[in-house]
């Protein structure tokens, strides 16, 4: 009876063990997704920066993956949030430039669109976005509460956004004033209260799993800090100081969060992905543009509103230790995109029929395997320098850098840097892209097609 006894305890303990280990795979992780407003690969030292000192975002990177060839939506800030949370490029997402509303926000994502967050709310996730939002005001379809979000704090408004001393930001949707900050005074950086907001947040999420929009506005200009910290003493104007002290605060406080997950035990079941939206500001022949080498040795043609691969492809890294492989680099693209089929996978959500999207689920891919493979990737912009576009399919990029213009063509194996265009050589090419290109998009009225010199 004893030895009975003893193996009825014994299976129970172990039945116990596997009950446990099943549940604790089947648990959903965390989503953490950090946006850095402007940053480019170039200004970080994973990526070969060696003035700005980023060690942070460098441990992560050694401790996570880095992409070489992670896409943003598109080069300016609201297209590229949008159509992460939309999961649509932005030949079909609703936003694909830039539009103020006055007297304060952007154009609006449309009503009853599903987004990344109402999919991983209906799932039973926790939402917040903290820093910067810029897809519509609180009284419109663009809400971050009409779009699956349950606490916002931050800027709404991308021209608001440019001041680092504003008088006041938002608490969800109520005004949170900053009276420090009145008449111009510079009394309280708002990257502290935001910083802190994301702190309390993540530190209040104990029952549901979480998502995170961390959408931070550093280091986006005006060129603000409120301390130098380590730049103070260096000789160069105080423009290039300001920009690497927000480039260095950005990974201190990307630390500070990374550093709260271990202390609370769940940063085994976190997913981080971190981004730049849009690439470096600045022209590479500017003194800060060289001061930093932010194309790393003039590896990339092009930054911030233009298509060229120095304005798409960002930053990036996912980590989450024991899933996400260590110390792995690679090539393999991807595209902001993605990240909706993404966190739905992990979340254990269905997308919901009404809820198309260009992404492809790099799930597998995060954990170790390929890319997913797809016909290509499509960018178009509607900025003030007209309305151009992009596609990459293979190894091959074509580009229309001008409103009804002719498409440039590249071999990206042999010229990353876009420097010979080979269009003239590969007419077959140029009319194969062009055709993909049309049927990339879809037609509408705010957004006129590339290819029309009329429009």
């Amino acid at each position: 009876m004893h030895t009975s006894h003893a193996c009825r305890s014994l299976f129970l303990f172990c039945f116990l063990v596997l009950v446990a280990a099943s549940q604790a795979v089947a648990t959903p992780p965390n989503l953490i997704f950090i946006l850095s407003d402007d940053i480019a690969q170039g200004d970080l030292g994973a990526y070969g920066q060696k003035l700005i000192k980023t060690p942070n975002l460098d441990r992560l990177c050694r401790e996570g993956t880095r992409y070489l060839s992670a896409y943003t939506g598109t080069s300016v800030c609201a297209p590229a949030r949008s159509s992460f949370f939309t999961g649509l490029h932005s030949g079909h997402c609703p936003i694909r430039g830039n539009r103020e509303i006055k007297p304060e926000g952007q154009k609006p994502l449309p009503a009853h669109l599903p987004t990344v967050a109402t999919i991983l709310k209906s799932a039973g996730y926790a939402t917040a976005t903290m820093g910067k939002w810029g897809m519509g005001m609180f009284d419109t379809t663009g809400s971050p509460f009409a779009n699956g979000i349950d606490h916002f704090f931050g800027y709404n408004c991308q021209r608001h956004a440019h001041s680092y001393f504003p008088p006041f930001l938002y608490n969800d949707a109520e005004r949170f004033p900053i009276p420090e900050n009145e008449d111009g005074n510079k009394g309280v950086y708002a990257q502290n209260l935001i910083q802190q907001e994301v702190l309390d947040w993540v530190d209040q999420q104990n029952k549901n799993p979480f998502f995170l929009f961390y959408a931070i506005t550093l280091p986006h200009g005006h060129y603000e800090i409120d301390d130098q910290g380590i730049y103070k003493n260096e000789p160069w104007p105080e423009k290039e100081k300001n920009y690497a002290a927000m480039v260095t605060r950005l990974d201190s406080d990307v630390g500070a969060l990374v550093a709260l997950l271990e202390k609370k035990g769940i940063a085994d079941n976190t997913l981080i992905v971190f981004a730049g939206d849009n690439g470096s500001s600045f022209q590479p022949n500017t003194a800060i543009g060289k001061r930093f080498d932010q194309t790393m040795g003039g590896t990339l043609r092009g930054f911030k509103r233009g298509l060229y691969e120095g304005g798409l492809r960002q930053a990036a890294f996912a980590w989450w230790p024991g899933t996400v492989p260590a110390g792995r680099v690679t090539d393999q693209p991807w595209a902001f995109w993605d990240l909706l089929p993404t966190f739905a996978e992990l979340a254990g959500a269905k997308l919901p029929a009404s809820a198309p999207t260009d992404g492809h689920s790099l799930v597998s891919f995060l954990k170790g395997g390929d890319a997913p493979s797809r016909e290509s990737f499509y960018w178009e912009l509607h900025e003030g320098r007209g309305h151009i576009q992009a596609l990459r399919w293979g190894n091959w990029k074509a580009v229309r850098p001008k409103q009804g213009g002719p498409v440039e063509l590249y071999d990206l194996t042999a010229d990353l840097g876009e420097t010979n265009d080979l269009a003239a050589k590969h007419p077959e090419r140029v009319a194969a892209a062009i055709a993909m290109m049309n049927a990339s998009r879809t037609a509408s009225p705010d957004w006129p097609d590339p290819a029309d010199a009329t429009q």
